[in-house]
């Protein structure tokens, strides 16, 4: 099934009987979605309203990211939380997975960008909540809500972002010599100086990676009390500009199970004696992806955050507490009362 407008995808849910998976590119799906039937949202594009000079952007679902982000570019404007994408991925699917980069620990994820949104949810009926007219959602912030619930709640026809300027000057400080482990608290001194780094992470072969972005002086004298401050940690080297773009992108191996760690960064150092390399951290959301054996769970000790398989063998999701369960429940009694969209779990 693949609406061309808002109006048939409403049809398309007021008839359906069996459960929908509302998709667009597909490139975003962890493990155990897009079960029920294919819902497919790419024919909902195109910018409805764009006004550069008051960092607005309202586009529709089925809109491929890499379009929005040309489209910005043109304009020297951009999306601030910096998503990343491989070919095929749509505007939709990054706001319904709140898909965000490393610029998060800076700018905000993709909810914080986010302004106005409209969807269709499991009754049929259109609903619109932010910087347009709200329809019987009293008591709702929809366009939070709908971040992140990866179509869980109904399908998303149209978004409305706040966007961004690009920084007119960037650099990145590389310690090329530090391992995962000994790159967090060189990473960790940086994120709590006084230097409003916008990306901080580690990559393997490139080591730890310190982003710095605004005005050229600005990021001049930035760059060298940063250096200066990270020379304790290890020899201070220019770093890859395109870097940034990996963290987040090529992390999926068929062969192999990725998995995505949050956690403290004082529970770090634990976490990683009991792993094999990191492919990538990013930690300015204490962010670790790593790869394992088909089937195989990481072998953690407790602490404070969590886990996810989020490519290869079906997920493995710890049962929900009370609270949060009853919370998704009376959400999904709300907006999906006939359980077309299921848990995508």
């Amino acid at each position: 099934m693949r609406p061309d407008t808002e109006a048939q995808l409403a049809q398309i849910i007021r008839d359906a009987r069996e459960p929908l998976s509302v998709t667009g590119g597909a490139t975003r799906h962890w493990p155990g979605e897009g079960q029920g039937a294919r819902l497919d949202m790419t024919a909902l594009t195109g910018v409805t309203l764009y006004e550069p000079e008051a960092l607005t952007l309202v586009v529709r679902a089925g809109t491929p990211l890499s379009e929005v982000q040309e489209i910005l570019a043109a304009e020297g404007q951009m999306l601030g939380f910096e998503p990343s994408g491989a070919p095929g991925s749509t505007i939709g699917g990054v706001a319904a997975t709140n898909a965000s980069g490393p610029r998060r620990v800076q700018a905000g994820a993709a909810r914080d960008a986010m302004i106005g949104v409209r969807f269709v949810d499991g009754q049929g009926q259109v609903v619109s909540n932010g910087g347009r007219v709200m329809k019987n959602v009293t008591g709702y912030d929809l366009v939070k809500l709908m971040a992140g619930s990866r179509g869980t709640l109904g399908a998303l026809t149209e978004i409305s972002f706040r966007t961004a300027p690009i920084p007119p000057a960037t650099a990145t400080l590389a310690l090329p010599d530090l391992d995962a482990a000994a790159a967090i608290p060189a990473l960790s001194s940086a994120l709590g100086g006084p230097f409003d780094v916008s990306g901080a992470a580690w990559l393997p072969g490139q080591g730890a990676l310190i982003r710095l972005e605004g005005l050229a002086n600005s990021v001049k004298a930035r760059a060298a009390d940063l250096t200066a401050r990270l020379q304790a940690f290890g020899t201070v080297t220019d770093g890859d500009p395109g870097a940034w773009g990996l963290l987040h992108a090529n992390i999926h191996d068929p062969a192999l199970d990725t998995w995505r760690i949050v956690c403290r960064p004082s529970e770090a150092p634990a976490l990683l004696a009991d792993l094999p390399e990191p492919l990538s951290l990013d930690w300015g959301g204490a962010l670790i992806h790593v790869a394992l054996p088909k089937g195989q769970a990481p072998d953690l000790p407790a602490f404070s955050g969590h886990a996810r398989r989020i490519a290869g063998a079906p997920a493995i999701l710890p049962a929900p507490d009370a609270l949060t369960a009853r919370l998704e429940r009376d959400l999904r009694a709300r907006f999906d009362p006939r359980g077309l969209f299921g848990s995508q779990d």
